[in-house]
């Protein structure tokens, strides 16, 4: 059988590997022309961290990962306001969790791709015909399976499903991360996560193995448009919040280094088409407030791949997935919806202080579960389980 994915993410990679662990001839196209160094620090658990697990991944994943010991949160003075252990959020995720830049999850990934299918960057998906895919580098390719696992702009999904207009739902910010060179920044950061409290903006703060100081940035907007100039945006929007982060912004890179995109979740009533689906991001993705698009990403493409393998047909394998999958990651954004956004970025004094009470109650024992619950929605069938 054999299968092209659209997307060397993290969702595509992690088909392709499992999918190639089944035998499947796989090719994954990939617009840019090569992987993206740019992105954020996440912390990954949950169903995607099972999946890891479950395809041998574990190790390379947490030898990948940045130790984080502690997270504070600062005022515009840098005093620390909230100072919570790590080890809090671990404990409550029964130690399966690791925190890792975006794109050294990609490179693990990757790298175990790499060994099971063909990657091809600089390419994308330019027509699909009844039983081939026409690539824009004037190739043909014979396709069972066609995926779009290219993120929340989706081409695919524009291709077979319509219009991004149609389900595409803006919240309200902007979002942004880059690396930069700052000594007296990193040694503030270094095994930490420092972040500003303030309201309806914020600046993140890590350091990084190799010595650099790594940024992440969350503002609200009114309008989704992208500004033309990411960097003076970023200089506008997050002027004041304090010296950690006037050095940040003064030491903000050219735009093309800059990660910058709208906070946006998808939501779409159907993710296939007969031998086409959409995976990840451009399925369904929750936005950086749920905390989870990476790990539903790494979960999806381990379930899809098992239906695929387990099934009598694509299109079977296809129908069976979504009605396994659906329910877990409609929680998930509909959790970021309801709860998390304003846990993420509290929209006024009264939030802000509510949040940072929740924080400190997790210093009690049984509150850390308590508290992180409602975040952190739970499917009842393990990852493995839906599988199967």
């Amino acid at each position: 059988m054999k299968a092209v994915i659209c997307g060397a993410g993290i969702a595509g990679l992690a088909l392709a590997g499992r999918l190639g662990t089944h035998g499947w001839d796989v090719t994954v196209v990939e617009q840019a022309h090569g992987p993206r160094a740019q992105g954020y620090m996440i912390d990954f658990f949950g169903p995607g961290y099972e999946a890891m697990t479950a395809m041998g991944l574990r190790d390379r994943l947490r030898e990948a990962a940045n130790p984080t010991s502690r997270f504070h949160y600062v005022d515009e003075r840098g005093r620390t306001r909230v100072s919570v252990e790590f080890d809090s959020f671990a404990k409550a995720l029964d130690g399966e969790l690791a925190s890792i830049m975006r794109p050294d999850l990609e490179r693990v990934l990757r790298d175990w791709a790499a060994e099971r299918a063909e990657i091809r960057y600089g390419t994308t998906i330019e027509r699909i015909d009844a039983d081939r895919v026409v690539l824009s580098d004037g190739t043909t390719a014979e396709a069972d399976l066609v995926v779009g696992a290219d993120g929340v702009h989706s081409r695919i999904r524009g291709l077979v499903f319509g219009p991004e207009s149609d389900y595409l739902r803006f919240l309200g910010m902007h979002t942004a991360a880059y690396v930069f060179e700052d000594a007296e920044v990193y040694e503030q950061v270094r095994g930490r996560f420092v972040l500003t409290e303030s309201i309806n903006r914020q600046m993140g703060f890590y350091g990084l193995p190799d010595g650099k100081a790594a940024v992440f940035a969350v503002h609200r907007v009114d309008r989704p448009d992208l500004p033309a100039d990411p960097r003076a945006e970023l200089r506008r929007a997050h002027a004041g919040l304090g010296d950690l982060t006037e050095r940040a912004l003064a030491k903000c890179p050219p735009n093309d280094e800059i990660y910058y995109d709208q906070v946006a979740q998808i939501a779409m009533p159907r993710w296939t088409d007969g031998r086409v689906a959409l995976l990840g991001d451009a399925a369904h993705a929750v936005s950086l407030v749920a905390g989870q698009g990476a790990s539903l990403g790494v979960a999806g493409a381990y379930v899809l791949a098992e239906r695929l393998h387990a099934c009598g047909s694509v299109p079977e394998a296809l129908a069976d997935w979504e009605d396994r999958w659906r329910p877990v990651a409609e929680r998930t954004r509909q959790a970021a919806r309801d709860r998390a956004i304003e846990w993420f970025l509290p929209a006024t004094k009264a939030r802000l202080r509510l949040r940072r009470w929740g924080f400190r109650a997790m210093r009690l024992p049984g509150l850390d579960r308590l508290l992180l619950g409602p975040l952190i929605p739970k499917s009842h069938r393990s990852v493995t389980e839906l599988g199967a």
